[in-house]
C-alpha cells in the first residue's frame, strides 16, 4: 500500500533551499517514527511530496502508519493510493469504479487524471472514458464539473496507474527540528499543555521544565502528560524533562512579599531560574501557557513586568486564546482526562492581587528575598530524557511485568474511558476492574488482600507509573500486565 504525503503549505512557499531542508527533514522525522512500525515500511522524497509504501504482506501495519502520520508536523495530509499496472481505459475504469463506487452513489462528481511520462493519450481522454463508465453503471447524481460533492482521483505515471482510495487529514505545521528548540514551562494544567504542543507543531523541538510545588505526586503526574504529548506528537525527536524543586522558593515569597504582589513575583523567580537551565541547555526561547486577563497575573502590565525578569524570548502560543478553546483542544490532544487528574497547586494565592503591577514596587518587594534559594533548588534539579521515565522508574523499584493471570489475579484497566470505548480489553476467564487512572486511590481502598492487582494500559507505561507510585505508598500486591 501506498500513501502520497502532502505538504504543509506553507513550506511549499519557501525559497529552494530551505524548502529542501524541510522536505528532508520530515523525511527523516517519518522513517525515525515508521520504523518502530516496521522496518520495511519505505519513505521516498520528492520535490513536491513524500510517498509511504507499506509491504503488501504488511498491511496489518496499516492503521498505526495512518495514526503516526496523521500526528507528524509538516503534513497537510496524505492520500491512500493503491498501485496497478497501467493497462487499457477499461481496465483503468473497472479500478476506479471499485474504489469509488460507494462514494459517488447518492452524489455529483468529478474525475481528475494526473499524468506524467509519455503515453498516446491525454489526461483527459481517461477521465472522459473512466467519468461515461461510472455515470452508466454507478447510482451517481451526475457530473459536476465546477462542484462536485466527490472527486475521483487518478494518477498515471509512466506505466503504473494510482488510484486514490482515501484523504486523510494531516497536523499541519512545519516539520519538528526545523525551529530552534525551545523551553516549555509546563505545569501539567490545560494551559501549559497546549501551549507546549503548538510549539511542537510549529517545529522547535521542545523541552519540559516542570516547577515542583506538590511532590513526588504532582512531578509524576505532569511526567504523565508531558511524556504523552512527546510519544503522540514528537516521539522524532529526543528532549529532555527538567524538574526544578520549588516549594522553599514559594516559602520565601510567602513570609516575605505583600500578598497583592505574590503571583507576579513568583512568576518572576520562575523565569529566573528557567532562564538559568535555558542558558546551560543553550536555548534562547522560553514558552508559557499564558493568556491575556485569564488570571490577575497574566493582565498586559503584569505580562510586562514578569517579561523584565529574563532576557529570554518568552513565547505565549495561547495568549488571545479562550479557555473553552484550550480545553477543547486538550481534549482533542488526547490527554483532557490525564490532564483534569492532576491537582492543581497555585504555589501563591495572593488577596486581592494586583492586575497593575509597578516594575519598582515589584522589585522593592524582591529585595526582602533571599535570592540564593534559586541557586540552591537549581542545585537539586533533576533532568532526565523524556523516553527514559519509564526506565528510571524499573531503576527504582522491581516491579513485576506479567503476560499471563493467575486465578488469584485481578486485571485493572487503568485506561482513559475514551480508551477503554474505543478498544475494550478482552480476557475471557478473567476479571478486569474498570478503574480509569485518576480514580486509582480511590478504588484501591477496596482491594482485597487475598488478590493481586495487575495493572495494565495500551504501551505500559502509565501502569508502571502507577505501580511504581501505589508500592512507594506500600501497596505491594500490586505488578503489571502486559499481554503477549
Amino acid at each position: 500500500m501506498k500513501y502520497i504525503v502532502k505538504l504543509f503549505p506553507e513550506i511549499t512557499i519557501k525559497s529552494k533551499p530551505v524548502r529542501k531542508r524541510f522536505i528532508q527533514r520530515l523525511q527523516s522525522n517519518l522513517q525515525v517514527t515508521l520504523r518502530r512500525i516496521d522496518d520495511d515500511i519505505r519513505v521516498s522524497l520528492f520535490w513536491d511530496k513524500l510517498e509511504v509504501v507499506l509491504p503488501e504482506e504488511k498491511l496489518e501495519h496499516a492503521a498505526a502508519v495512518c495514526d503516526c502520520m496523521s500526528k507528524s508536523p509538516g503534513i497537510q495530509s496524505f492520500i491512500e493510493v493503491v498501485e496497478y499496472t497501467l493497462g487499457t481505459f477499461h481496465e483503468a475504469y473497472e479500478h476506479a469504479f471499485d474504489a469509488y463506487k460507494e462514494k459517488i452513489a447518492g452524489k455529483t462528481f468529478k474525475v481528475r487524471v494526473k499524468r506524467s511520462g509519455k503515453h498516446e493519450f491525454k489526461s483527459i481522454d481517461l477521465e472522459r472514458y473512466i467519468g461515461g463508465g461510472l455515470l452508466e453503471h454507478g447510482e451517481s447524481l451526475g457530473v459536476d464539473v465546477r462542484k462536485p460533492e466527490v472527486f475521483v482521483d487518478l494518477e498515471v505515471r509512466d506505466q503504473k496507474l494510482f488510484v486514490f482510495n482515501r484523504i486523510y487529514p494531516g497536523l499541519g505545521g512545519y516539520p519538528l527540528g526545523t525551529q530552534e528548540p525551545v523551553l516549555s514551562l509546563i505545569s501539567g494544567g490545560f494551559d501549559s499543555v497546549v501551549s507546549s504542543y503548538m510549539t511542537m507543531r510549529r517545529g522547535s523541538k521542545t523541552h519540559f521544565l516542570f516547577f515542583n510545588l506538590g511532590g513526588k505526586a504532582h512531578e509524576m503526574g505532569v511526567e504523565q502528560v508531558a511524556l504523552h504529548l512527546w510519544q503522540q506528537y514528537g516521539s522524532c525527536a529526543r528532549v529532555k524533562f527538567v524538574s526544578v524543586p520549588f516549594s522553599e522558593v514559594v516559602g520565601d515569597i510567602l513570609q516575605n512579599v505583600h500578598h497583592s504582589y505574590m503571583g507576579v513575583v513568583l512568576k518572576r523567580q520562575m523565569m529566573r531560574a528557567a532562564e538559568k537551565v535555558a542558558d546551560y541547555m543553550k536555548i534562547d526561547a522560553l514558552v508559557t501557557g499564558e493568556s491575556i486577563a485569564q488570571v490577575s497575573s497574566q493582565t498586559l502590565p503584569n505580562l510586562a513586568v514578569i517579561d523584565r525578569s529574563t532576557t529570554k524570548v518568552i513565547i505565549r502560543p495561547l495568549i488571545t486564546t479562550d479557555k473553552q478553546e484550550i480545553v477543547d483542544r486538550t481534549k482533542a490532544l488526547g490527554c483532557f482526562d490525564l490532564v483534569a487528574s492532576i491537582p492543581e497547586y497555585c504555589g501563591v494565592i495572593s488577596d486581592r492581587p494586583t492586575t497593575r503591577a509597578k516594575l519598582e514596587k515589584v522589585e522593592a518587594e524582591e529585595e526582602n528575598l533571599d535570592m540564593d534559594i534559586i541557586d540552591r533548588a537549581l542545585e537539586q534539579v533533576h533532568t532526565s530524557r523524556i523516553d527514559d521515565i519509564v526506565k528510571n522508574l524499573a531503576a527504582k523499584a522491581e516491579i513485576d511485568i506479567l503476560s499471563k493471570v493467575s486465578e488469584n489475579q485481578k486485571i485493572v484497566d487503568i485506561r482513559a474511558p475514551h480508551e477503554q470505548e474505543k478498544k475494550p480489553l478482552n480476557m475471557p476467564g478473567c476479571e478486569i476492574l474498570i478503574t480509569p487512572f485518576y480514580e486509582l486511590e480511590a478504588q484501591m481502598e477496596h482491594w482485597s488482600d487475598e488478590f493481586e492487582y495487575l495493572l495494565y494500559c495500551e504501551k505500559g507505561v502509565m501502569s508502571q507509573l502507577h505501580a511504581h507510585s501505589l508500592q512507594e505508598k506500600g501497596v505491594l500486591n500490586v505488578k503489571v500486565f502486559r499481554p503477549q
